[in-house]
This record gives C-alpha cells, structure tokens and sequence, in this order.
C-alpha cells in the first residue's frame, strides 16, 4: 500500500523553465525540487497547458510575480509528496492521479467559508505567487482542499487542458452567465478559453457566434460549431445584426480595451456581459457604454476560475462524452519547446489556434 505521507530531506534538481527578467528569454534549467507545505502537496507534473497567463506573468504584468520565475498553472501529475501534517483520513496517497485549481484557497477566510474559495481572501497560485508547473515538480497548499482526483478516464494531457481555461470557462458559462435555452451568446478571442466557452455553450444547445481577427481561430470556432463572426472594428454591428438585434450573453473571452467593449455593446437589452479575459495595463481602466448599460439594465460580470469544490460536476461530464476538451489541444510539446511557445502568445496569431499543452 503506498505511503500516505513522505517527508524528503534532500532537494534534487529537476528541470524547469525560468526566467530572470520579465519580458528575457525563459531557459531550460536545473532548480532544486521544490519544497512541500506541511499542510501541502508536491506534484509530479506529467502535462502543463501553455496559457496567455503564463505569457502576462513573464511580461511581469501581475504584481504577485517575484523574480527569478517559474511560470505554468494548468497541469495534472502524480503526488510525489503529502506535507506532514496532511490528514491521513483524507484519503490521499503518493502516487494518486490529481489537478488543482489554478487558485488554490487556504480554506480559513470568509469568501472560503461561503464557498467561494475561487476568490480566496489568501489564495495563492502556482506559476504566479510561487513557482509553478513549467517544471518537473510543482507544489501547492492545503492538500486537503485544493487537490482534486482524476478519472481513471481522464489522461493527463486533457487534465491538463481543463486547466484554468476550461474550467473558466465551464463556471462562466454554466454560473455566471445564467445561460438558458433560448438564448444566444457571443465569445470574443476564439483562443483556448474562448473555443472552451463556445464547446459548452454549443453543448447546451444554444445559437453561439466565435467572433476573432484570426481566420485559423474562426475556422476552429465554426468547426466546434459556433457561427464565425470578423472581429475588430465594427464586430458590435455585426453581431447585432446576426442576432436580430443583440445577444442575451457576451463573452470577452480575450481582453482588452476593444473586445470588452465590443461585447457589451453587442448585448440585447437585459443582456450579461461576462468578462473572462485578463484586463492588464491600461486595459485594467477600459472604458465602459455606460449609457447603453443603464437604458438596457445590461449586466457586467466577473468569472476568476473555479473552486475545487465545483470540479466534480466538470469532470463528470467530460467522463460522460458531454463535453471532449481534448479536441481542443491544439499542440503537444515538451518542456524545452515552451520558451518559444511562450512567447508566441505576445504575437498576432502567433500562438496558433487550440491549446498548447507540454508533456512531461
């Protein structure tokens, strides 16, 4: 029977990618195994998504970045390592098939104790407030809350592609958006979370317009079977006239100045605008059609991941053929391509369609 709980005394060197500078060029080196939270967990990361995240933590546009850096927050691996003072009654085990969270909750703080750990008081998140999953080993805090136990069906690589942009995307969707039969939404950014949010909004059976600049990123979104719609100037006008006069749901699955703002102004009265893309630099201070917002009740919404907690209906689905995010892994590399990987996501259409997803 495997061990519940390992203590390692010694810190090996395992490979990495890492980065000294914000905007340098990541590396492929040698850094100690990391070190396990008493209350926490080690992971042996056999698959990590490359994610337009990553690519803003290297360009050192999240202030909870400390350098030198190890970036990467969607993986899926192996326990290596329980912290001491991990309950053995929890029922975890080294070895034992797991993900996590992209936010992981300490458990102890208000938002936690209202169920709400997705925006923990205390959170902390591989790749961004400590070293993350571009690497052999990642770790991660409170064990007991944050991990998350795969199906036996369920490989590592797709585990992996559940990550933070899917998952975002089922909660966005699913909770936030209040989707409902009937209705019809638009999804600005066709990249991963974008195409993620169009394969369940399509799987609940509801008209989906994929709006982008990227012929190869619409050409992915009518494959899935969105309505592919040109972005840029003058998308607003184009999804209102596709819908009839506006969608009941807008997603900016991208961010940016432009995209948010197209979204809300492609919104029908009453409708919801959910923003899922990162909002960074002067993007953080976009400018809103308020008047649009108050003549048509229009709501602006968050969607920031989904908490452990929620993930057993997500994985259900995907178990049951619901929902197939493998088929949005669009490359598979290994740990020395994500240098490059990373940073073509900086460059227009640079990152390709699909996820990229690193095996290990």
């Amino acid at each position: 029977m495997p061990p519940t709980s390992v203590t390692r005394t010694e810190r090996t060197p395992v490979r990495a990618v890492l980065f000294n500078a914000f905007g340098e060029n990541p590396e492929l080196v040698d850094v100690p195994e990391p070190q396990c939270p008493p209350r926490g967990a080690v992971i042996r990361v056999r698959a990590t998504g490359v994610c337009r995240s990553d690519w803003h933590a290297w360009m050192g546009h999240d202030d909870t970045v400390s350098l030198p850096h190890v970036p990467g927050h969607e993986f899926a691996g192996e326990i290596a390592v329980l912290g001491s003072e991990v309950d053995p009654e929890a029922g975890w085990a080294v070895g034992d098939r797991v993900t996590a969270p992209f936010i992981c909750a300490c458990g102890r703080c208000h938002e936690c104790l209202t169920g709400n750990e997705q925006v923990c008081d205390q959170q902390s998140q591989p790749g961004f407030t400590h070293w993350g999953s571009f690497a052999e080993f990642v770790a991660i805090d409170e064990a007991e809350l944050n991990l998350i136990r795969l199906p036996e069906s369920l490989g590592f690589v797709e585990a992996a592609s559940l990550g933070c942009r899917f998952a975002t995307a089922y909660r966005a969707i699913v909770s936030r958006s209040r989707l409902a039969p009937g209705e019809q939404i638009a999804v600005h950014g066709c990249g991963g979370v974008g195409l993620s949010a169009i394969m369940i909004a399509v799987a609940a059976g509801v008209k989906v317009y994929g709006v982008d600049v990227s012929d190869a990123a619409l050409a992915a979104a009518e494959g899935l079977g969105a309505v592919p719609l040109q972005g840029g100037e003058g998308a607003a006008e184009r999804i209102l006239e596709a819908s009839g006069g506006g969608v009941d749901v807008s997603v900016d699955a991208f961010g940016s100045t432009e995209t948010s703002f197209a979204s809300v102004r492609s919104l029908k009265k009453r409708g919801r605008h959910v923003q899922i893309g990162l909002m960074v630099g002067d993007s953080a201070l976009a400018a809103m059609p308020m008047d649009a917002v108050i003549a048509g009740e229009l709501e602006i919404l968050g969607s920031h991941g989904m908490a452990a907690h929620e993930y057993p209906s997500m994985l259900g689905a995907v178990a049951s053929g619901d929902f197939r995010p493998i088929e949005l892994v669009g490359r598979r590399i290994t740990l020395d391509e994500v240098p490059a990987a990373l940073a073509a996501m900086g460059t227009a259409g640079g990152a390709g369609s699909g996820m990229t997803v690193v095996e290990l």
